[in-house]
C-alpha cells in the first residue's frame, strides 16, 4: 500500500479521472474509471472500479471490480444504441444529446461513511448505501440500505445487522469519521483494542 497524503491523492497507472475532486489520503487502483464522484477523505477504490455520478463518504473500502451508477440506456425508444446520444462519433453534422447526459449526471448514487463494498458489487444510479454498511461481493443493490447493515445477492436482500438499532444510532451521533488526522491517530489503540460498546462510552 502506497504512503498516502493529505495533499494529493494517489492515483495508480491507467486510471481514467474526470470531472470529481478526491479527498486527503484517498488512494484509487489502477485500471479505475471515475466519472463525476466526489470522493470523500480516507477512502479509497481497490483495482478496475468504474464509479459514475457518486458521492462517497469518507473511509469508505470499495474492492476491485465493483461498479456504482453504472449508466443506462433509453429503453423507452425506438433503439437502445449510442448513436441515439453520442450521434456526434456518427455524423458530422449531428450532436450529442445534451439533455440524455444531463439526466444521467442527476442520478446521484450516495455511499455511505465506513461503508464496504465487496468485490465485484453493483450499485445502481439513485441508490443510497447508509453509513457502516456493507455490501457482500458480488450483490447487485438496487434499493437504498440501511446503516450498519450486510447485504448480499442478486438483487441484494438483508442478511443481518452489524450492531442493535442503538448502536447504530450512537456510531452515527458520534461521528468519528469527521474527526481530526490526529485526533484519529490518539485514538488508534482504542479503535483497535475495544469492543465497540467500550468504545462509545469512553468517546461520546
Amino acid at each position: 500500500m502506497a504512503r498516502l497524503q493529505a495533499d494529493e491523492a494517489v492515483v495508480h497507472p491507467e486510471c481514467h479521472i474526470s470531472g470529481s475532486v478526491l479527498g486527503a489520503y484517498v488512494e484509487i487502483g489502477a485500471g479505475t474509471r471515475l466519472a463525476h464522484v466526489n470522493m470523500g477523505d480516507y477512502s479509497y477504490c481497490d483495482r478496475f472500479c468504474d464509479l459514475a455520478n457518486v458521492r462517497v463518504g469518507k473511509f469508505c473500502n470499495i474492492a476491485s471490480f465493483v461498479r456504482i451508477g453504472a449508466t443506462d440506456h433509453p429503453i423507452e425508444k425506438a433503439s437502445l444504441h449510442h448513436f441515439l446520444y453520442r450521434s456526434a462519433s456518427y455524423w458530422d453534422d449531428e450532436s450529442d444529446d445534451a439533455a440524455w447526459f444531463a439526466k444521467r449526471a442527476g442520478r446521484i448514487a450516495h455511499i455511505g461513511h465506513d461503508t464496504w463494498i465487496g468485490h465485484g458489487a453493483m450499485i445502481k444510479p439513485e441508490v443510497t448505501i447508509g453509513t457502516g454498511a456493507i455490501v457482500a461481493a458480488g450483490a447487485i443493490v438496487t434499493k437504498d440500505v440501511a446503516p450498519y447493515t450486510i447485504v448480499g445477492g442478486n438483487t441484494a436482500q438483508l442478511i443481518r445487522k452489524r450492531f442493535d438499532d442503538q448502536i447504530a444510532e450512537r456510531l452515527q451521533a458520534l461521528a468519528w469519521w469527521d474527526w481530526s488526522h490526529a485526533a484519529l491517530q490518539a485514538a488508534l489503540p482504542d479503535f483497535r483494542a475495544l469492543p465497540i460498546e467500550a468504545f462509545l462510552e469512553k468517546y461520546e
